[in-house]
């Protein structure tokens, strides 16, 4: 399989409590080598080398059990800087091995290695690993299942075997020269050509022979690890003539959902029980955009073949399941409303009531002047596209800011994140040029350990409004509250779900809509904010939250490890 799993071992007896992070010492170590290089690989009779772990495409899946530990040793076999991120495992006190470019690490660089720690708490289900370079993702990710402890069983009956189905997006083209070229310019990125479904885009794409196939036994149930790799859109996914049950996302346990469709965005993860109770035969399984905007994206359909066992051929016509339109967002929050933390005595969950810290955050797409000349850039009316968060599109550094706050090296970034937006105004309603010009800088938001936080994110109508999947690094966070408009401090809140509201680590805010978010500030470090939507990203939609130590040393910042990388 290309994946060196080098062995584990039982990790020291006893357990601790890291203020609301369960840390058993009782953990096996596992250890795993990447090794990043140029693959050749075609697809839509397209053949072009691109950037893989070990060669596969999506990468080797990392397997452990809850509150275990993995060591990867990333061995950069290819021609630029990467660093990887273990999208959604909170990392405790551990920022050092999170893995954003120039955030909490410099680049891994052609010719070197770096191991990083990987601290499992209290995840379990599905997550996922990717790399946080420029678009190297696109290429570079893969699942990461967190079972139960051994000795305890899942929340449901035990499936009859378990599968991940990774989504992602095929370019013909070179990515990083598609974004190299993009932002030369300040234009927008050319779409993806084709979606995938573990790797293959399906029967519905021209020059498309191979499909990727699930193999099902009539009369089992199995548990279908869903992660969504997708480049910049939202995605709908659905299997013909079944419907399936929804038990987690993001690495923790909801309420179960029965349906016959999800609405799933890039960055986030669902897992789904899937009983194969039709009559024996090949049901496609199929995702398709979830896409409220007027900007360029993939409008395509990617497939898969759930197949029966013992069928010997295909039928003529195989069934297609019915999705939403690309526009639908009554399917879209139909799902998203049903979505509800377990909540349960084996499954607790711990809102918190009195918040603390309270920030209101403004997501928008801008426009920046061109430095090229007026006029010759290639965003609209010739502008250079950005994006940001409180009107301050992010200035990513060369030096690492985890490296910089550390270490108190000046001039990397500044303090002054703003609780609030800069101007008030009607944020879902006005669509004017006034609003178009953001700040540019480096800012952070420091906020004191043991904090109760609520973080508003309220979309606008400035520039070319969409849903925006927000992500925070180091922590999940309990989506309290979610509607269409602009947020009320007085009467939003009044809606707000604290009885079972889901633990996540990637949100979607509704287009010209909010989101409220509640976390507890426990998990020291530096860690990034940032729209999943890799356009938005790269255009500055993101910040970056430092939360500072506490009193003790298990309630502060691990050392750094010896061998991090050097910013060049």
């Amino acid at each position: 399989m290309g994946l060196s799993k080098m062995g584990s071992m039982l990790g020291l007896l006893g357990v601790f409590l890291l203020d609301g992070l369960l840390l058993s010492m009782a953990y096996n170590v596992h250890h795993y080598s990447f090794i990043l290089k140029e693959t050749n690989f075609t697809r839509l009779c397209t053949t072009k080398p691109m950037l893989t772990v070990n060669e596969q495409f999506p990468g080797p899946t990392i397997t452990v059990r809850k509150g275990d530990r993995a060591f990867v040793n990333v061995h950069n076999n290819g021609k630029y800087g990467v660093t990887i991120h273990w999208h959604g495992v909170k990392q405790p006190q551990n920022p050092w091995s999170d893995g954003p470019e120039n955030i909490t690490q410099c680049p891994i660089q052609p010719g070197k290695n770096f191991t990083y720690e990987i601290i499992f708490s209290d995840e379990e289900g599905t997550l996922w690993w990717h790399a946080h370079s420029d678009w190297s993702r696109a290429t570079v990710h893969g699942p990461i299942v967190i079972l139960p402890e051994r000795g305890k069983s899942y929340p449901f009956p035990e499936p009859y075997a378990e599968k991940t189905v990774v989504l992602a997006s095929w370019f013909n083209r070179d990515v990083k020269e598609l974004i190299d070229n993009a932002t030369a310019i300040g234009g927008d990125v050319d779409p993806s050509d084709a979606f995938t479904i573990n790797g293959w885009p399906g029967a519905l794409y021209n020059c498309s022979e191979t499909i990727s196939r699930l193999p099902v036994v009539f009369g089992k149930t199995y548990l279908f690890r869903l992660v969504s790799a997708v480049m910049n859109e939202e995605m709908f996914f659905a299997i013909a003539g079944h419907n399936f049950t929804v038990v987690a996302q993001d690495g923790a346990y909801i309420k179960p959902i029965l349906t016959s469709y999800i609405m799933i965005t890039p960055g986030q993860t669902m897992d789904i029980l899937l009983t194969a109770n039709q009559p024996p035969s090949y049901y496609y399984m199929a995702a398709s955009p979830y896409f409220e905007s007027g900007a360029p994206h993939d409008e395509t359909t990617t497939t898969a073949i759930l197949q029966y066992t013992n069928v010997i051929a295909a039928p003529a016509n195989i069934s297609m399941p019915t999705l939403p339109i690309e526009t639908d967002n009554i399917s879209a929050d139909n799902f998203t409303s049903k979505i509800k933390a377990l909540a349960s005595k084996d499954h607790p969950i711990s809102v918190p009531k009195n918040v603390t810290k309270q920030i209101l955050i403004t997501v928008s797409v801008n426009q920046l002047p061109c430095e090229l000349g007026a006029g010759l850039c290639g965003g609209p009316n010739g502008n250079r596209l950005s994006a940001s968060l409180n009107n301050i599109s992010f200035d990513t550094p060369t030096t690492d800011i985890l490296q910089a706050y550390y270490r108190s090296l000046p001039n990397v970034f500044d303090s002054d994140f703003p609780d609030q937006p800069p101007l008030y105004f009607n944020f879902s309603g006005v669509d004017s040029d006034t609003y178009l010009l953001p700040q540019v800088g480096t800012k952070v938001k420091l906020i004191e350990y043991g904090a109760s936080v609520e973080i508003v994110f309220q979309g606008t109508n400035v520039g070319n409004p969409e849903n925006h999947p927000m992500h925070l690094h180091g922590y999940s966070f309990y989506v309290v509250g979610s509607a269409y408009g602009n947020w009320n401090q007085t009467t939003s809140p009044a809606t707000y779900n604290l009885i079972d509201p889901p633990a996540v680590n990637t949100v979607g805010v509704p287009r010209n809509g909010w989101t409220a978010i509640r976390f507890v500030a426990d998990n020291p470090g530096v860690w990034f904010m940032h729209c999943h939507l890799e356009r938005h990203a790269s255009w500055g939609m993101d910040a970056v939250l430092i939360v500072k130590n506490g009193s003790k040393k298990k309630t502060s910042i691990r050392r750094p490890p010896p061998n991090l990388p050097i910013c060049a």
